[in-house]
């Protein structure tokens, strides 16, 4: 059986190339930096992190120590050092761009100087092929997205410099043939059969990573640029057009990754998951952009890539040895960001919101199956970190992705000898309390400051409470969005931490398959299927710190309750009522529940028609 292919595109337009200049002398490659003054700012970073992380393990040491260290007093120490850098970064990052968007006139420029002209050449000169990759995924809805994001584009009056691949690597035949079916009808709509080609792979190899670059060999000498879309994501066509004419400007630049946010949604727990999830991305990712600058992230979608370097130069190795750490590269993303910067191309991010949207899952547990996927694939790093000829920064940049998952088993841990530590210490006259609950109170507060900083934007901001339903709305839903922040990371980091447990032993494997995007409600015995361990987890805790001191228990709710409170949170938040009960009152609301920009509006009526 050979792969199916639907309206290949005829011969190449001849279309002209910007011509790559030499790499500027103490400029990054794009000549939109000084080398001198970016170094300057990682080493304040750097700073500012060692100095805060030096503070807190030097108080936390305090506390331990006192009558002497034990052996839990060791570990819960060296657990401290895996999970606090991400916390420090997180919180440094979040001031930063704090700072920079409300502290300076110049923010913007100074993390994003290809933004200051170059979204304004007078026309578009770079064919950009437009590519959703599929996996058994709902065929409508996919297809929806990207018609609206077609729509938008010709809208601009630039379309014709685009065209649109559906990439499906579908398994399932009814739903292969429903793809296929409605490409060949949009064919014969749009009349221009050069304009899409709908292809599917009979085997999911390399998965997504694979079927983007079978892409690249087939078409690839055919376009400058692409732009690969999720099964959700949608972007309007000013912003495409935008990141366009960025890379037209400067043709260093490799990858130019917008900020995406959540789409409106009908699920509470997206609704409330990205309320929070978009105003703790913006200072942070304007932060990490300042000091980041040419070795920025990727995302995998909803980012002009530039193909020809891709091509050559982001190929994936296999991975040595058997599953679950080897074979194919599951999180490829920001291994091809780093393959792209080896090769002498700028990754860049632009930390702006703006017509950049995709949609989060509609439940606790879909959530987790996607975090578990990134949670095996950052893992799979470890396998890359000898990876030749990467610069310092990107290969700081893989060794904190595996950090961002081995710190959470590092959190459990430490929570899970909370009982231990009381037990050891309850004896001691003179144990520093002032000092361990002020050293608690600090931590939990730099682990919300992303969040915060992104609630301080929005009301600093002029109208920015008001696009959000105004300020008591605002702030109910950050309240609501932070209490929902506390209970969702204990669970998340406790199954995450059992599934780390899996790998050690081989028993662990994930999948890539299409996913769960509209607002189902979640069983009792669902959910109890998949949350009965932290039941059991928060019962340990809650009955031995109940018996050793109910005051640590009480102080310890924030990070505990969500243990014993995952079913019903878990049900509670899958609830289509609830969402809808949000949605009434407005709360965890986004601008665009309120204004939808054209192609949302668009992709909604076709959904209610």
């Amino acid at each position: 059986m050979t792969d199916t292919v639907t309206n290949q595109h005829l011969a190449p337009t001849t279309f002209p190339r910007v011509a790559q200049d030499v790499e500027p002398v103490g400029l990054t490659p794009a000549g939109l930096q000084s080398v001198a003054s970016l170094r300057k700012r990682r080493f304040a970073v750097l700073a500012l992190n060692l100095g805060t992380l030096v503070a807190l393990l030097a108080g936390l040491a305090e506390v331990l120590g006192t009558g002497g260290w034990s052996a839990a007093d060791v570990v819960i120490f060296t657990a401290f050092l895996f999970a606090a850098p991400w916390t420090v970064l997180g919180f440094w990052n979040a001031v930063i761009g704090l700072w920079l968007l409300h502290g300076r006139r110049d923010g913007l420029k100074a993390v994003a100087p290809f933004a200051a002209d170059g979204g304004k050449p007078a026309s578009l000169m770079l064919r950009t092929a437009v590519l959703m990759t599929l996996r058994n995924e709902d065929p409508a809805r996919a297809f929806r997205r990207l018609r609206a994001v077609k729509d938008s584009l010709d809208a601009t009056g630039e379309g014709v410099w685009f065209d649109y691949f559906v990439l499906s690597d579908t398994s399932e035949p009814a739903v292969a043939a429903a793809e296929e079916a409605l490409a060949g009808a949009w064919v014969q709509e749009i009349g221009e059969p050069a304009r899409l080609t709908y292809r599917r792979r009979v085997s999911n190899a390399a998965f997504k990573a694979g079927n983007i670059r079978d892409f690249c060999e087939r078409w690839g000498d055919r376009y400058e640029l692409m732009l690969p879309l999720d099964a959700d994501s949608v972007m309007s066509g000013d912003a495409v057009l935008g990141l366009a004419r960025m890379m037209q400007a400067y043709p260093k630049l490799g990858i130019l990754q917008s900020l995406v946010v959540g789409m409106p949604s009908r699920s509470a727990f997206a609704r409330i998951f990205q309320f929070g999830m978009r105003h703790g991305m913006r200072p942070y990712t304007m932060g990490a952009a300042w000091w980041g600058g040419d070795c920025g992230p990727f995302w995998g979608h909803n980012a002009m890539v530039r193909i020809a370097p891709f091509r050559d130069h982001c190929h994936l190795p296999m991975l040595p040895g058997g599953p679950p750490l080897g074979g194919a590269v599951m999180s490829h993303d920001q291994v091809e960001a780093v393959l792209m910067r080896r090769a002498g191309y700028e990754v860049r991010v632009l930390p702006v919101e703006g017509g950049s949207w995709e949609e989060n899952p509609p439940t606790m547990l879909d959530y987790a199956k996607r975090d578990l996927r990134w949670c095996l694939g950052n893992l799979q790093y470890l396998k890359l970190l000898d990876l030749p000829a990467l610069k310092p920064m990107s290969r700081f940049q893989l060794v904190w992705a595996i950090l961002m998952f081995l710190g959470l088993p590092a959190w459990t841990l430490m929570i899970a000898l909370l009982p231990f530590k009381v037990f050891e210490d309850r004896a001691i006259a003179d144990y520093p309390v002032v000092l361990a609950a002020g050293l608690y109170g600090l931590f939990l507060t730099m682990h919300f400051v992303p969040k915060l900083a992104g609630f301080a934007d929005t009301l600093l901001e002029k109208g920015g409470a008001a696009r959000h339903g105004g300020g008591t709305r605002f702030l109910a839903s950050a309240v609501i969005e932070t209490v929902f922040g506390f209970l969702q990371s204990a669970v998340s980091s406790l199954r995450t931490t059992l599934f780390m447990i899996g790998l050690a032993f081989g028993r662990a494997h994930i999948g890539w398959n299409g996913q769960a995007r509209d607002a189902h409600a979640l069983s009792f015995g669902t959910a109890c299927a998949g949350l009965w361990p932290h039941l059991l987890f928060g019962a340990y805790l809650f009955a031995t710190l109940a018996w050793l001191s109910p005051t640590v228990l009480l102080w310890s709710l924030p990070l505990t309750a969500g243990y014993v409170l995952a079913i019903p949170f878990a049900i509670l938040t899958a609830l289509p009522a609830a969402g809808a009960w949000l949605a009434r009152h407005g709360l965890c609301a986004i601008p665009e529940d309120f204004a939808p920009p054209p192609v949302l509006a668009a992709i909604g009526a076709g959904e209610r028609g």
